[in-house]
Protein backbone atom coordinates (compact mmCIF):
# COMPACT_ATOMS: atom_id res chain seq x y z
CA UNK A 1 0.00 0.00 0.00
CA UNK A 2 0.91 3.62 -0.54
CA UNK A 3 1.43 6.00 1.57
CA UNK A 4 -0.56 8.61 0.65
CA UNK A 5 -4.74 8.36 0.44
CA UNK A 6 -6.30 5.22 -0.27
CA UNK A 7 -7.32 5.41 -3.62
CA UNK A 8 -11.55 6.19 -2.47
CA UNK A 9 -11.17 8.82 -0.39
CA UNK A 10 -10.50 12.70 -0.92
CA UNK A 11 -7.46 14.38 -1.68
CA UNK A 12 -5.45 14.36 1.63
CA UNK A 13 -3.04 16.81 3.47
CA UNK A 14 0.09 14.65 2.65
CA UNK A 15 -0.54 14.96 -0.88
CA UNK A 16 1.48 11.75 -1.45
CA UNK A 17 0.23 9.39 -3.41
CA UNK A 18 1.55 6.22 -5.79
CA UNK A 19 0.36 7.68 -8.56
CA UNK A 20 -0.60 11.46 -9.99
CA UNK A 21 -2.49 11.49 -13.63
CA UNK A 22 -2.02 14.95 -15.11
CA UNK A 23 -5.43 16.15 -16.97
CA UNK A 24 -9.18 15.44 -16.39
CA UNK A 25 -10.68 14.61 -19.65
CA UNK A 26 -11.00 11.68 -21.51
CA UNK A 27 -7.68 10.68 -20.47
CA UNK A 28 -7.66 11.48 -17.00
CA UNK A 29 -10.44 9.65 -16.31
CA UNK A 30 -9.80 6.47 -18.58
CA UNK A 31 -6.45 6.48 -16.45
CA UNK A 32 -8.05 6.92 -13.42
CA UNK A 33 -11.19 4.24 -13.50
CA UNK A 34 -8.28 1.68 -14.91
CA UNK A 35 -6.20 2.33 -11.62
CA UNK A 36 -9.10 2.10 -9.40
CA UNK A 37 -10.42 -1.10 -10.43
CA UNK A 38 -7.41 -3.12 -11.97
CA UNK A 39 -4.78 -1.29 -9.66
CA UNK A 40 -6.65 -0.83 -6.84
CA UNK A 41 -3.67 -1.12 -4.35
CA UNK A 42 -2.61 2.20 -5.58
CA UNK A 43 -3.53 5.32 -4.35
CA UNK A 44 -3.87 7.96 -6.65
CA UNK A 45 -5.26 11.51 -7.43
CA UNK A 46 -6.16 13.74 -10.46
CA UNK A 47 -4.90 17.20 -10.69
CA UNK A 48 -6.81 19.52 -12.97
CA UNK A 49 -6.19 22.78 -13.98
CA UNK A 50 -9.83 24.45 -14.44
CA UNK A 51 -12.87 23.57 -12.08
CA UNK A 52 -14.22 21.05 -13.93
CA UNK A 53 -13.67 17.73 -15.92
CA UNK A 54 -14.13 17.44 -19.54
CA UNK A 55 -10.76 18.81 -21.12
CA UNK A 56 -11.74 19.71 -24.19
CA UNK A 57 -15.48 18.90 -24.64
CA UNK A 58 -15.41 21.82 -21.81
CA UNK A 59 -13.05 24.37 -23.22
CA UNK A 60 -14.74 24.52 -26.83
CA UNK A 61 -18.22 25.89 -26.57
CA UNK A 62 -18.56 27.23 -30.32
CA UNK A 63 -22.11 26.30 -31.88
CA UNK A 64 -21.85 23.05 -34.00
CA UNK A 65 -18.74 21.33 -31.91
CA UNK A 66 -19.08 17.86 -31.88
CA UNK A 67 -17.28 14.36 -32.32
CA UNK A 68 -14.85 13.61 -35.07
CA UNK A 69 -15.15 10.17 -34.41
CA UNK A 70 -18.03 7.61 -33.68
CA UNK A 71 -19.14 7.66 -30.31
CA UNK A 72 -18.58 3.87 -30.12
CA UNK A 73 -15.06 4.59 -30.08
CA UNK A 74 -14.70 8.06 -28.75
CA UNK A 75 -16.91 6.55 -25.68
CA UNK A 76 -14.90 4.48 -23.06
CA UNK A 77 -14.70 0.77 -23.18
CA UNK A 78 -15.81 0.53 -19.97
CA UNK A 79 -19.31 2.24 -19.92
CA UNK A 80 -21.70 2.00 -23.07
CA UNK A 81 -22.23 5.18 -25.00
CA UNK A 82 -25.95 4.62 -24.77
CA UNK A 83 -27.61 6.26 -27.59
CA UNK A 84 -27.67 5.57 -31.12
CA UNK A 85 -26.63 8.63 -32.87
CA UNK A 86 -22.67 7.69 -34.10
CA UNK A 87 -21.39 11.38 -33.75
CA UNK A 88 -22.72 14.03 -30.72
CA UNK A 89 -22.53 17.43 -30.55
CA UNK A 90 -20.26 18.68 -27.28
CA UNK A 91 -22.89 19.42 -24.56
CA UNK A 92 -23.76 15.51 -24.79
CA UNK A 93 -20.19 14.56 -24.83
CA UNK A 94 -19.30 16.22 -21.35
CA UNK A 95 -22.84 15.39 -19.91
CA UNK A 96 -21.79 11.43 -20.60
CA UNK A 97 -18.30 12.28 -19.63
CA UNK A 98 -19.38 14.05 -16.35
CA UNK A 99 -22.00 10.79 -15.66
CA UNK A 100 -19.13 8.50 -16.29
CA UNK A 101 -17.12 10.44 -13.32
CA UNK A 102 -20.15 10.22 -10.82
CA UNK A 103 -21.18 6.50 -11.93
CA UNK A 104 -17.58 5.30 -11.12
CA UNK A 105 -17.16 7.49 -7.77
CA UNK A 106 -13.87 9.03 -9.40
CA UNK A 107 -15.01 12.66 -8.04
CA UNK A 108 -13.38 12.92 -5.07
CA UNK A 109 -9.95 11.78 -6.31
CA UNK A 110 -9.86 15.22 -8.88
CA UNK A 111 -8.44 17.74 -7.40
CA UNK A 112 -9.26 20.85 -9.46
CA UNK A 113 -8.14 24.22 -10.15
CA UNK A 114 -4.12 22.58 -9.76
CA UNK A 115 -1.99 23.60 -12.66
CA UNK A 116 1.26 21.47 -12.68
CA UNK A 117 4.19 23.73 -13.43
CA UNK A 118 7.01 21.59 -13.19
CA UNK A 119 8.15 18.14 -12.24
CA UNK A 120 11.20 16.29 -11.00
CA UNK A 121 12.32 12.79 -10.49
CA UNK A 122 14.65 12.22 -7.62
CA UNK A 123 16.49 8.38 -9.02
CA UNK A 124 17.50 8.00 -4.70
CA UNK A 125 13.85 8.01 -3.92
CA UNK A 126 12.08 6.87 -7.12
CA UNK A 127 9.90 9.75 -6.17
CA UNK A 128 8.10 12.69 -8.80
CA UNK A 129 8.20 15.93 -6.59
CA UNK A 130 5.35 18.30 -8.33
CA UNK A 131 5.33 22.14 -8.16
CA UNK A 132 1.36 23.26 -8.72
CA UNK A 133 -0.30 26.48 -9.10
CA UNK A 134 -3.76 26.53 -7.08
CA UNK A 135 -5.61 29.21 -9.23
CA UNK A 136 -7.79 29.62 -7.02
CA UNK A 137 -6.30 29.89 -3.72
CA UNK A 138 -3.29 31.81 -5.48
CA UNK A 139 -0.17 29.41 -3.92
CA UNK A 140 2.23 27.39 -4.83
CA UNK A 141 2.05 23.38 -3.85
CA UNK A 142 4.20 20.57 -3.63
CA UNK A 143 2.89 17.42 -4.95
CA UNK A 144 4.97 14.12 -4.74
CA UNK A 145 3.99 10.60 -6.44
CA UNK A 146 5.96 7.27 -7.33
CA UNK A 147 4.45 7.05 -10.94
CA UNK A 148 3.29 10.40 -13.21
CA UNK A 149 1.15 10.10 -15.90
CA UNK A 150 0.32 13.04 -18.22
CA UNK A 151 -2.66 13.38 -19.77
CA UNK A 152 -2.98 16.99 -20.75
CA UNK A 153 -3.67 16.63 -24.54
CA UNK A 154 -1.69 18.04 -27.65
CA UNK A 155 -2.26 21.65 -27.17
CA UNK A 156 -2.56 24.76 -24.94
CA UNK A 157 -5.66 26.11 -23.11
CA UNK A 158 -4.04 29.17 -23.07
CA UNK A 159 -3.30 30.02 -26.27
CA UNK A 160 -4.62 29.06 -29.63
CA UNK A 161 -2.77 29.07 -33.10
CA UNK A 162 -4.34 32.33 -34.75
CA UNK A 163 -1.88 33.92 -37.05
CA UNK A 164 -4.45 35.60 -38.85
CA UNK A 165 -4.81 37.81 -35.75
CA UNK A 166 -1.46 39.65 -36.07
CA UNK A 167 -2.48 40.47 -39.50
CA UNK A 168 -6.22 41.78 -38.72
CA UNK A 169 -5.56 45.48 -37.37
CA UNK A 170 -7.54 46.89 -40.28
CA UNK A 171 -10.50 45.17 -39.82
CA UNK A 172 -13.24 46.72 -38.04
CA UNK A 173 -15.48 44.00 -37.17
CA UNK A 174 -15.92 41.02 -34.84
CA UNK A 175 -12.81 38.86 -34.80
CA UNK A 176 -13.22 35.58 -33.14
CA UNK A 177 -11.49 32.03 -32.63
CA UNK A 178 -13.53 28.98 -31.52
CA UNK A 179 -11.15 28.06 -28.43
CA UNK A 180 -12.78 31.23 -26.99
CA UNK A 181 -15.78 31.57 -28.55
CA UNK A 182 -18.05 34.56 -26.89
CA UNK A 183 -21.43 33.44 -25.08
CA UNK A 184 -23.07 36.72 -25.73
CA UNK A 185 -22.05 36.37 -29.54
CA UNK A 186 -24.84 37.04 -32.03
CA UNK A 187 -24.56 35.46 -35.32
CA UNK A 188 -28.00 36.40 -36.75
CA UNK A 189 -28.47 38.40 -40.05
CA UNK A 190 -24.93 38.87 -40.21
CA UNK A 191 -22.41 37.90 -42.64
CA UNK A 192 -19.57 35.50 -41.54
CA UNK A 193 -16.31 34.17 -42.92
CA UNK A 194 -15.04 31.12 -41.43
CA UNK A 195 -11.30 30.50 -42.38
CA UNK A 196 -10.26 27.74 -42.32
CA UNK A 197 -10.99 23.69 -43.62
CA UNK A 198 -11.05 21.23 -41.02
CA UNK A 199 -13.29 19.52 -39.02
CA UNK A 200 -13.19 22.50 -36.89
CA UNK A 201 -14.34 25.38 -39.50
CA UNK A 202 -16.99 22.42 -41.23
CA UNK A 203 -18.53 22.04 -37.91
CA UNK A 204 -19.29 25.43 -37.89
CA UNK A 205 -20.66 26.17 -41.03
CA UNK A 206 -23.66 24.66 -40.76
CA UNK A 207 -24.40 25.67 -37.37
CA UNK A 208 -23.74 29.47 -38.14
CA UNK A 209 -25.73 28.87 -41.09
CA UNK A 210 -29.02 28.15 -39.64
CA UNK A 211 -29.19 32.02 -37.97
CA UNK A 212 -26.61 34.30 -39.86
CA UNK A 213 -27.33 35.60 -43.05
CA UNK A 214 -24.89 34.39 -44.80
CA UNK A 215 -21.53 31.67 -44.39
CA UNK A 216 -18.28 31.79 -45.99
CA UNK A 217 -16.31 29.26 -45.61
CA UNK A 218 -12.62 30.51 -46.64
CA UNK A 219 -9.76 27.48 -47.46
CA UNK A 220 -6.49 28.34 -48.59
CA UNK A 221 -6.80 24.54 -49.97
CA UNK A 222 -9.35 21.37 -49.77
CA UNK A 223 -10.06 18.78 -47.75
CA UNK A 224 -11.57 15.31 -47.93
CA UNK A 225 -14.64 15.30 -46.24
CA UNK A 226 -17.10 12.10 -45.92
CA UNK A 227 -20.86 12.42 -45.09
CA UNK A 228 -21.95 9.46 -42.66
CA UNK A 229 -25.34 8.92 -40.85
CA UNK A 230 -26.14 11.01 -37.74
CA UNK A 231 -27.61 7.99 -36.19
CA UNK A 232 -26.53 4.05 -37.13
CA UNK A 233 -28.89 1.87 -38.13
CA UNK A 234 -26.42 -1.29 -37.27
CA UNK A 235 -26.42 -0.04 -33.68
CA UNK A 236 -30.38 0.90 -33.85
CA UNK A 237 -30.84 -3.10 -35.13
CA UNK A 238 -28.93 -4.08 -32.25
CA UNK A 239 -30.18 -2.54 -29.57
CA UNK A 240 -33.82 -4.19 -30.26
CA UNK A 241 -31.57 -7.77 -29.55
CA UNK A 242 -29.47 -7.52 -27.59
CA UNK A 243 -28.81 -5.81 -23.85
CA UNK A 244 -26.99 -2.45 -24.15
CA UNK A 245 -23.78 -3.64 -22.84
CA UNK A 246 -23.24 -5.93 -25.98
CA UNK A 247 -24.67 -4.06 -28.13
CA UNK A 248 -22.27 -1.29 -27.09
CA UNK A 249 -19.19 -4.00 -27.10
CA UNK A 250 -20.31 -5.20 -30.39
CA UNK A 251 -20.77 -1.43 -32.29
CA UNK A 252 -17.45 -0.71 -30.75
CA UNK A 253 -15.73 -3.73 -31.92
CA UNK A 254 -17.77 -3.06 -35.65
CA UNK A 255 -16.17 0.90 -35.49
CA UNK A 256 -12.73 -0.14 -34.70
CA UNK A 257 -12.15 -2.80 -37.16
CA UNK A 258 -13.92 -0.78 -39.69
CA UNK A 259 -11.69 1.94 -39.51
CA UNK A 260 -8.22 0.13 -38.99
CA UNK A 261 -8.80 -1.80 -42.26
CA UNK A 262 -10.50 0.85 -44.22
CA UNK A 263 -7.38 3.20 -43.37
CA UNK A 264 -5.23 0.54 -44.23
CA UNK A 265 -7.17 0.14 -47.69
CA UNK A 266 -7.25 3.94 -48.64
CA UNK A 267 -3.25 4.40 -47.80
CA UNK A 268 -2.88 0.93 -49.90
CA UNK A 269 -5.07 2.32 -52.85
CA UNK A 270 -5.44 6.19 -52.44
CA UNK A 271 -6.79 6.78 -56.03
CA UNK A 272 -9.64 4.13 -55.53
CA UNK A 273 -9.93 6.05 -51.81
CA UNK A 274 -9.96 9.29 -53.88
CA UNK A 275 -12.37 8.21 -56.47
CA UNK A 276 -14.87 7.32 -54.02
CA UNK A 277 -15.02 9.55 -51.67
CA UNK A 278 -15.30 12.18 -54.40
CA UNK A 279 -18.12 10.62 -56.01
CA UNK A 280 -19.87 11.06 -53.09
CA UNK A 281 -19.36 14.93 -52.95
CA UNK A 282 -20.20 15.14 -56.35
CA UNK A 283 -23.34 13.39 -55.97
CA UNK A 284 -24.24 15.98 -53.57
CA UNK A 285 -22.60 19.34 -54.63
CA UNK A 286 -21.76 18.59 -58.77
CA UNK A 287 -18.98 18.24 -61.05
CA UNK A 288 -17.95 22.28 -60.55
CA UNK A 289 -17.88 22.62 -56.53
CA UNK A 290 -16.54 19.39 -56.20
CA UNK A 291 -13.39 20.78 -59.14
CA UNK A 292 -12.50 23.96 -57.05
CA UNK A 293 -13.21 23.41 -53.25
CA UNK A 294 -13.06 19.55 -52.90
CA UNK A 295 -10.18 18.09 -55.00
CA UNK A 296 -6.81 18.67 -52.52
CA UNK A 297 -3.73 18.11 -54.00
CA UNK A 298 -2.76 15.39 -51.01
CA UNK A 299 -3.46 11.64 -50.70
CA UNK A 300 -6.78 10.51 -48.42
CA UNK A 301 -5.58 10.56 -44.64
CA UNK A 302 -2.22 12.29 -45.40
CA UNK A 303 -4.63 14.46 -43.41
CA UNK A 304 -7.82 13.43 -41.85
CA UNK A 305 -10.52 12.79 -43.29
CA UNK A 306 -13.76 15.52 -41.83
CA UNK A 307 -17.03 13.60 -41.07
CA UNK A 308 -20.16 15.38 -42.10
CA UNK A 309 -23.03 13.94 -40.28
CA UNK A 310 -25.93 13.66 -42.40
CA UNK A 311 -23.76 15.57 -45.29
CA UNK A 312 -25.03 18.91 -42.92
CA UNK A 313 -22.60 20.98 -44.85
CA UNK A 314 -23.59 19.77 -48.39
CA UNK A 315 -27.16 20.91 -47.33
CA UNK A 316 -26.32 24.37 -46.29
CA UNK A 317 -23.83 25.00 -49.26
CA UNK A 318 -27.32 23.28 -51.62
CA UNK A 319 -29.83 25.96 -49.92
CA UNK A 320 -27.18 28.62 -50.47
CA UNK A 321 -27.52 29.37 -46.68
CA UNK A 322 -23.09 28.71 -46.86
CA UNK A 323 -20.77 28.82 -49.74
CA UNK A 324 -17.17 27.64 -49.89
CA UNK A 325 -14.30 30.12 -51.81
CA UNK A 326 -10.81 28.41 -52.14
CA UNK A 327 -8.58 31.58 -52.57
CA UNK A 328 -5.46 32.87 -50.51
CA UNK A 329 -6.06 35.91 -48.03
CA UNK A 330 -4.15 39.45 -49.61
CA UNK A 331 -5.35 41.31 -47.03
CA UNK A 332 -7.74 42.74 -44.36
CA UNK A 333 -9.66 45.72 -45.07
CA UNK A 334 -11.93 47.70 -42.56
CA UNK A 335 -15.11 45.78 -44.10
CA UNK A 336 -13.95 42.58 -44.88
CA UNK A 337 -11.25 40.44 -46.42
CA UNK A 338 -8.85 40.99 -49.80
CA UNK A 339 -8.58 37.85 -51.35
CA UNK A 340 -5.76 37.41 -53.99
CA UNK A 341 -7.70 37.02 -56.80
CA UNK A 342 -8.70 40.08 -56.06
CA UNK A 343 -12.23 39.39 -55.10
CA UNK A 344 -13.56 41.35 -52.02
CA UNK A 345 -15.04 39.07 -49.25
CA UNK A 346 -17.58 41.06 -47.15
CA UNK A 347 -17.87 40.09 -43.18
CA UNK A 348 -19.18 41.15 -40.06
CA UNK A 349 -17.58 38.48 -38.26
CA UNK A 350 -14.36 36.51 -39.34
CA UNK A 351 -13.92 32.91 -37.39
CA UNK A 352 -10.45 32.26 -37.47
CA UNK A 353 -10.48 28.14 -37.27
CA UNK A 354 -6.74 28.13 -37.76
CA UNK A 355 -6.48 25.37 -35.53
CA UNK A 356 -4.22 24.93 -32.11
CA UNK A 357 -1.06 25.51 -30.55
CA UNK A 358 0.85 22.36 -30.21
CA UNK A 359 2.55 21.91 -26.48
CA UNK A 360 3.69 18.92 -24.19
CA UNK A 361 2.73 17.97 -21.17
CA UNK A 362 0.64 20.83 -20.73
CA UNK A 363 3.78 22.93 -21.34
CA UNK A 364 4.89 21.89 -17.75
CA UNK A 365 8.60 21.46 -17.16
CA UNK A 366 10.29 17.89 -16.44
CA UNK A 367 13.36 17.46 -14.89
CA UNK A 368 15.30 13.96 -14.04
CA UNK A 369 17.54 14.95 -10.84
CA UNK A 370 17.69 18.15 -11.56
CA UNK A 371 18.31 18.41 -15.14
CA UNK A 372 15.99 19.94 -17.86
CA UNK A 373 14.09 16.64 -20.17
CA UNK A 374 13.89 18.26 -23.74
CA UNK A 375 10.55 17.13 -25.25
CA UNK A 376 11.88 17.25 -28.69
CA UNK A 377 15.06 14.38 -27.91
CA UNK A 378 12.59 12.20 -26.07
CA UNK A 379 11.92 8.66 -28.01
CA UNK A 380 8.34 7.19 -27.37
CA UNK A 381 8.43 3.49 -26.13
CA UNK A 382 5.23 1.79 -27.07
CA UNK A 383 3.26 5.29 -27.53
CA UNK A 384 3.33 4.95 -23.90
CA UNK A 385 6.64 5.93 -22.14
CA UNK A 386 10.07 7.45 -22.95
CA UNK A 387 13.32 6.37 -23.30
CA UNK A 388 15.84 7.39 -20.12
CA UNK A 389 12.93 8.76 -18.20
CA UNK A 390 11.53 6.91 -15.51
CA UNK A 391 7.76 6.33 -13.92
CA UNK A 392 6.44 8.45 -16.25
CA UNK A 393 3.70 7.40 -18.85
CA UNK A 394 1.82 10.53 -21.42
CA UNK A 395 -1.72 9.26 -23.34
CA UNK A 396 -1.77 10.45 -26.82
CA UNK A 397 -4.50 9.25 -28.74
CA UNK A 398 -4.79 7.63 -32.12
CA UNK A 399 -4.49 10.37 -34.77
CA UNK A 400 -6.88 7.99 -37.62
CA UNK A 401 -8.99 6.36 -35.41
CA UNK A 402 -10.47 7.47 -31.69
CA UNK A 403 -8.30 9.02 -29.43
CA UNK A 404 -10.12 7.22 -26.19
CA UNK A 405 -9.65 3.55 -28.14
CA UNK A 406 -5.65 4.55 -27.49
CA UNK A 407 -6.51 6.09 -24.35
CA UNK A 408 -8.09 3.28 -22.98
CA UNK A 409 -4.98 1.26 -23.99
CA UNK A 410 -2.82 3.15 -22.50
CA UNK A 411 -4.28 3.46 -19.40
CA UNK A 412 -4.55 -0.16 -19.18
CA UNK A 413 -1.10 -0.94 -20.25
CA UNK A 414 -0.42 1.61 -16.80
CA UNK A 415 -2.15 -0.56 -14.80
CA UNK A 416 -0.48 -3.26 -15.63
CA UNK A 417 2.65 -2.11 -15.32
CA UNK A 418 1.82 -0.92 -11.46
CA UNK A 419 0.87 -4.87 -10.83
CA UNK A 420 4.17 -5.81 -12.04
CA UNK A 421 6.00 -3.04 -9.94
CA UNK A 422 3.86 -4.50 -7.06
CA UNK A 423 4.44 -8.38 -7.39
CA UNK A 424 8.26 -7.27 -8.02
CA UNK A 425 8.76 -5.27 -5.01
CA UNK A 426 10.16 -2.42 -7.52
CA UNK A 427 9.79 0.94 -7.60
CA UNK A 428 11.36 2.45 -10.84
CA UNK A 429 10.44 1.69 -14.57
CA UNK A 430 12.28 3.48 -17.21
CA UNK A 431 12.53 1.96 -21.19
CA UNK A 432 16.07 1.46 -22.33
CA UNK A 433 17.03 2.70 -25.68
CA UNK A 434 20.12 0.04 -26.39
CA UNK A 435 20.76 0.09 -29.50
Amino acid sequence: MGRGASPNSAIMPSRFFDNLIVGAGISGISAAYHLKTKAPHRSFAVLERRSSVGGTWDLFRYPGIRSDSDMFTLGFGFRPWGHVQAIANGAEILRYINDTVDMCGLHSAIAFNKTVVSANYQSDRATWTVKVRDTQAQRDETWECNFLHGCTGYYSYDEAHDPIRKVADAYSGHLVHPQYWPDDLDVAGKKVVVIGSGATAMSLVPALADQAAHVTMLQRSPSFVLSIPAQDTFVRGLSAIFPAKLTYRLARTRSAVFYALSFGFIRKYPELARKWLQKGVERRLGPTALREHFTPTYDPWDQRISLLPDGDLFDAISDRRASVVTDCINQFTRGGILLASGKQLDADIVVTATGLKLNFFGDAALYVDGQPVSAGTLVSYKGVMYAGLPNLAVTFGYTNSSWTLKADVVSDYVARLMNILERRSAQEVVPILDD
